[in-house]
């Protein structure tokens, strides 16, 4: 083999062809072929090569090539590459996971009282990690009344906890649900409800209230988000007694719970400073 044909072996191929070979690559390969040195970024960067892929991935973008920005007369036009581009980093912040919260489930401790006639019948305090969870990450857990009893303000005794009295007059009951950073740094009341459960004699009683949109939004806004709490029921000695409390935050939009992330997220917005 001659020193000639093993000279024009090592010659680059020419520009034309390497443009002709990017108008059969998709946007990530060309992106990648235009670091390999600076005439193949420039060949790698031409609107022709761009205008296609651009038109096809983000169409309303495509649209302002011919938008000039700076009002002037200049006549310079935004890059297809660059709008392309600019589409790009658009998706991906698009369908970027959420941050992880800042609070977890053991920095919080969780208020439950039952009011009647003004006389509390069920106090629960418990931290956030003492809760049993649903095993699917919902946030939603439950509490078993029957196993705690609480202390009557001045006095030494413990009386069982969930005394509801008659069914009759089960319309006076008021929830109240708080949720406390601990440390006492920060407190949001999650439920405070009176009157409005829909109780089924024997069976449970529901309470539901709407929960205000995080800080970050105008007051305005609509969160889409309720406070839900069931009450599991038991008829014992003619009396209604609270056999166990079933609660979580649930979005009205997909009618479903929360995920335990998703649920600290919102209510590190009321918590932390």
């Amino acid at each position: 083999m001659s020193i000639v044909s093993l000279s024009s072996q090592k010659q680059p191929p020419p520009w034309q062809v390497v443009v002709l070979v990017a108008n059969h690559l998709d946007p990530k390969t060309l992106a990648i072929s235009s670091c390999v040195c600076k005439s193949w970024l420039i060949s790698m960067s031409l609107d022709q090569i761009w205008q296609p892929l651009c038109c096809s991935y983000y169409p309303s973008l495509s649209t302002l090539h011919n938008f000039n920005n700076n009002n002037d007369n200049d006549g310079s036009n935004v890059s297809y590459r660059r709008l392309f581009a600019l589409g790009q980093r658009a998706s991906n912040r698009r369908w970027k996971p959420p941050s992880k919260p800042c609070i977890l489930l053991k920095n919080i401790i969780f208020a439950l009282n039952i009011y009647k006639n003004s006389t509390c019948v069920v106090s629960l305090v418990k931290h956030g990690d003492q809760l049993n969870f649903d095993k699917k990450g919902i946030f939603r857990f439950d509490i078993d009344v029957e196993q705690y009893r609480r202390r009557i303000p001045g006095s030494a005794t413990d009386i069982k906890n969930g005394d509801l009295g008659s069914f009759d007059t089960l319309g006076d009951v008021i929830i109240m649900w708080d949720v406390i950073l601990e440390g006492y740094k920060g407190v949001f009341n999650v439920m405070n409800c009176k009157g409005k459960g829909r109780f089924v004699l024997g069976l449970e009683g529901w309470f539901s209230e709407e929960l205000p949109p995080p800080g970050c939004c105008s007051i305005e806004t609509v969160s889409g988000l309720v406070a839900d709490l069931r009450l599991g029921l038991k008829l014992e000695d003619g009396k209604a007694m609270v056999e166990n409390i079933s609660a979580g935050i649930l979005s009205i939009i997909s009618w479903r719970y929360l995920f335990v992330e998703d649920a600290l997220r919102y209510l590190q917005h009321f918590l932390s400073s």
